[in-house]
């Protein structure tokens, strides 16, 4: 007898599998637009240097490698829900809000299903038509009924009156996922009239917001991209955001991020964080420390502060000026305005518009690495290479 001869093999994740095909590329001008990830001019994902810091400290200063509990390291939670939600937010200093560590955003949101699941039954959650595939995956695993609103339409624009109409219609009490910032995969955001009109729906629907913050310090700056988050937290009594510490951080592999609840009173934030603490038991028992200590040492250090502020400003700065110099270097083949939206859109990804057929087309002939949906890892573009860049989307373009 065999346990697992009926066990089928399932096919590999796309994007993951885009980067075994790059890697077994040898044409030396390749390009990976794929993975999700930071790279500098050299095309490296960088550690920032106020990590590097913090983690020198770590070495000499750690005191222990025990656990560190259900709701994971206390001053990273309280350091984070300071650069989430504010450091002079009343919400902190009245106990309505907290932050329960995870294995990076990813996790966060996981468990956010889970709670969902286990707490609020019969609810379904609502995601933006597109979305990170993961986002589907997650949620249907965690056996939530899983719907869509739409976001971007056909014609490659930000459809908001399409979005708006669709949440009114959204069943009464039911969750509605949210990009805080530089929506994945699109890049296309909602500018702050927008959010307030999304506001009034919620409130209106009284549905339960998850406000997905994976981006914080890559749109518009640290500050400004929580302006959303802010809005929802001082006008709703109940909300969830997950937070990844991934992209501003670097910390990658390192698994570090959150879930942030705001609740309607202090006892009632008690209860929620013990169903928490149950759930994570039974997911990972307690969260990786490392990650963690060195965002609290960041945060909690007023010069390594400063200098992970300014690493964070350049690599947004440095994501903004590739969009600008990939729409200037196509415009000598006539195609600037066609690929506008580029320098509209927020973050590390660009909805590029490029078919399927045309992506396909600049992995087989240029060996450029995109996602069969069109979306571009800008942040992995090079300054150098712009130029070959725009060629290669001109060419597959005629």
């Amino acid at each position: 007898m065999s346990h697992f001869a009926a066990i089928d093999r399932v096919p590999g994740d796309p994007i993951l599998g885009l980067l075994d095909a790059y890697r077994a590329d040898s044409n030396p001008a390749k390009l990976d637009l794929g993975v999700g990830v930071y790279k500098d001019a050299l095309g490296i994902t960088p550690i920032p240097y106020a990590v590097k810091l913090a983690e020198r400290q770590l070495v000499e200063h750690e005191p222990t490698k025990s656990y560190i509990g259900g709701h994971g390291d206390a001053a990273f939670g309280e350091q984070l829900l300071r650069l989430v939600l504010g450091a002079d937010n009343a919400l902190l200093g009245a106990g309505l809000a907290g932050a329960t560590q995870t294995p990076g955003g990813t996790g966060a949101l996981r468990l956010a299903g889970d709670f969902i699941a286990a707490q609020l039954p019969g609810r379904g959650i609502w995601l933006s038509a597109p979305t990170w595939p993961i986002h589907e995956s997650i949620f249907a695993t965690c056996g939530l009924r899983v719907e869509h609103y739409p976001y971007v339409g056909a014609d490659n624009r930000l459809d908001v009156e399409a979005m708006l109409d669709a949440l009114q219609r959204v069943p009464a009490g039911d969750v509605v996922l949210l990009h805080a910032c530089c929506h994945n995969p699109t890049g296309f955001d909602l500018s702050q009239h927008d959010w307030q009109r999304v506001l009034e729906v919620v409130k209106a629907r009284e549905l339960l917001p998850l406000i997905d913050f994976a981006y914080q310090g890559f749109g518009d700056g640290l500050e400004q991209d929580a302006w959303a988050v802010r809005l929802f937290a001082a006008e709703l009594p109940e909300l969830l955001i997950t937070s990844s510490c991934s992209k501003n951080f670097g910390l990658y592999r390192e698994r570090t991020g959150a879930l942030i609840v705001r609740a309607e009173n202090f006892e009632k934030l008690i209860d929620i964080r013990s169903q928490l603490a149950f759930l994570a038991r039974n997911l990972w028992s307690t969260p990786p420390a490392h990650g963690a200590a060195v965002v609290a040492s960041i945060l909690g250090d007023a010069q390594l502060r400063t200098l992970w502020t300014e690493e964070v400003e350049a690599m947004r700065l440095r994501i903004a000026n590739l969009r600008n110099g990939l729409v200037s270097a196509l415009a000598p083949h006539g195609l600037a305005e066609r690929f506008a939206h580029i320098t509209a859109q927020r973050g590390m990804f660009s909805y590029t518009g490029l078919t399927a057929s045309q992506v396909q087309r600049l992995r087989q002939e240029f060996s450029v690495y995109l996602v069969s949906s069109g979306r571009a890892n800008v942040a992995g573009m090079s300054e150098q290479r712009l130029d070959y860049l725009a060629d290669a989307i001109a060419q597959v373009c005629r």
